[in-house]
């Protein structure tokens, strides 16, 4: 059973490092994009996200109220809103 917490804790410690990626917002604001660019950059970056986490949501089965707060949360932590 510790060994079982013990591997828990530390898949979610794994898990948030890789969140640390920058956001869409970060991102843009990196590359200095203004006006057009700016809109079409984050309309495709949150269609990615969007498509990225709605895929680790079907790997957890998750359904239904789960699936669309995880995707929600995924999706917001991502671009950076």
């Amino acid at each position: 059973m510790k060994r079982m917490v013990i591997a828990v804790v530390c898949c979610l410690v794994s898990g948030s490092a890789f969140a640390a990626e920058a956001t869409c917002k970060s991102q843009a604001a990196d590359k200095k994009l203004a006006g057009a660019a700016l809109t079409s950059f984050t309309k495709k970056c949150t269609t990615d996200a969007t498509a990225s986490c709605e895929k680790a949501a079907a790997d957890k089965k998750l359904s239904g109220a789960a699936k669309t707060s995880f995707t929600k949360k995924c999706v917001s932590d991502s671009v950076g809103t």
